[in-house]
Order: structure tokens, then C-alpha cells, then sequence
């Protein structure tokens, strides 16, 4: 077991519900193409599957998907959508949790290596993905930047959303590179908020490349986002490309 917070019951089974926007097919489409291209004719192993919104429609696309989900709530999301032989998840951390085989593409979406809460546990999840790939197959992950340059002297917290019914800010612990996302979210018409937050450990693109070069993996590129938009100085966040030497 890592340092990964635990998500739960209520919060699995709400997660579909706060992600419709990012699960629908438009705005799936480039992340499916860039990671089926990856893939080609091998398999793919997801890290952190969760209800599978990128794995179940990855898997309909003909890849054969392979999922690890520390969540055992999640996981049961995702199992109503798909079968254990169609799109088979095991329960485990992605630092340390193995399955049989080798694939040509292991990746891991929408900032959930920051849920690895240590820079070790963080080299754990790049030595994990070298033991699943085959020669030249490729580790992928999707991350944000952080949005350090944004905290004026003395402040601690930067906003993310402001809208009607979510209001969303991140707070930063400068010295332990954790940051702790809040939100605050209203599902009925009373007018109440939820309140939820979650801790995550930042990292910054070039110590990503220092965690892959550890694990034996060399950078094949960086992107501003899946449909290959070049990466700047002003991009809020970055898919990149590891490679397994063949």
C-alpha cells in the first residue's frame, strides 16, 4: 500500500456524474487517438483505471486494456460498464502492483501520478511501468504544471474553477511539494455545498525526466495537450512520452 488517499464508496460513485464533460466522446476523441496510435497492435496497461473513462472506450477502439485501480469502489463503477474478461482490473497500487505480460503502452491520465504522495513512491510507479513494457514500448502521462508563478508573495492557495456549482482552489505546502485541492460543490437546488479535498505531491516535467532516466526510460517527447499541440513556457499542463530502449 502507498501513500494514495483511498477513494471511497459515495465518491466512486459520484465521479462519473462530476466527469461528464471529460467523458464525453468529443472530448475523449484525441486522448484515444494519441493513445491507440501508442499501442498499436499490443496491449495497454492503465495505472489508477478508476471508473474507466478513458479505458472502457480505449478498450471499445480494439486495444486490449489491461487496468490496475487502487479503489475497490471503483473498480465496481467500471465493472458495471464492462466485463472482468473483456477489460480485466486488478486491485492494487500502481507503485508496486504487477500483471501478467507485456505491453507496448502503459499510461496514466489526469494527474493521478500526484496521488503518489513521495518522490520515492513516484519512481516506484516509472519502475512499475518499465517492469509491464515490452522493448520500445512507451510510458505516457498526463500532468498539469504547477501553477506556482501564479501565488503572489505570501499567499498559499491559487483557484481553479469559479462557477456555478463548483467553486475549486488548490493550497501549497512549498517545502513538501503537496498541494491540497478543495472543492466545493453544489448538487442539489437548496443552495448547500459539499465540501471535499484531496492531497496530491506536485512535480515538475524535468523531475518526471530524472524519475524516467532512473527507471531506464528515455524522453521521446512532450506535448501541450493530446492533439499534439507543442509545449511552452505557458502551457497549463503536458502529456509526455517515455520510452522503453528496445
Amino acid at each position: 500500500m502507498t501513500s494514495s488517499e483511498l477513494w471511497s464508496r459515495e465518491t466512486a460513485e459520484r465521479y462519473d456524474a462530476g466527469e461528464a464533460e471529460r467523458s464525453s466522446t468529443a472530448f475523449l476523441g484525441p486522448t484515444l487517438d494519441f493513445l491507440s496510435e501508442l499501442a498499436g497492435d499490443g496491449r495497454a496497461l492503465e495505472f489508477a483505471i478508476g471508473t474507466g473513462r478513458v479505458g472502457v472506450p480505449l478498450r471499445e477502439r480494439g486495444v486490449p486494456v489491461v487496468g490496475i485501480e487502487l479503489s475497490e469502489h471503483m473498480a465496481a463503477v467500471l465493472r458495471r460498464k464492462i466485463d472482468e474478461d473483456t477489460l480485466p482490473v486488478a486491485l492494487g497500487d500502481m507503485a508496486t502492483t504487477t500483471v501478467p505480460g507485456e505491453f507496448t503502452l502503459v499510461y496514466l491520465v489526469y494527474n493521478t501520478i500526484t496521488n503518489l504522495l513521495t518522490q520515492d513512491e513516484q519512481v516506484e510507479c516509472f519502475r512499475n511501468a518499465v517492469r509491464h513494457l515490452s522493448p520500445g514500448g512507451r510510458f505516457v502521462i498526463e500532468l498539469g504544471v504547477p501553477p506556482l508563478r501564479f501565488l503572489p508573495p505570501g499567499q498559499i492557495a491559487v483557484p481553479f474553477d469559479v462557477s456555478d456549482r463548483h467553486l475549486g482552489f488548490d493550497t501549497f505546502d512549498l517545502v513538501e511539494q503537496i498541494l491540497v485541492s478543495h472543492h466545493f460543490s453544489r448538487d442539489g437546488e437548496d443552495g448547500r455545498y459539499r465540501r471535499a479535498n484531496s492531497r496530491h505531491r506536485y512535480a515538475w516535467p524535468a523531475e518526471l525526466d530524472l524519475m524516467a532516466r532512473i527507471a531506464g526510460l528515455e524522453l521521446e517527447r512532450r506535448v501541450a495537450d493530446w492533439d499534439g499541440s507543442p509545449f511552452t513556457q505557458d502551457s497549463p499542463k503536458h502529456i509526455s512520452v517515455w520510452r522503453k530502449p528496445a
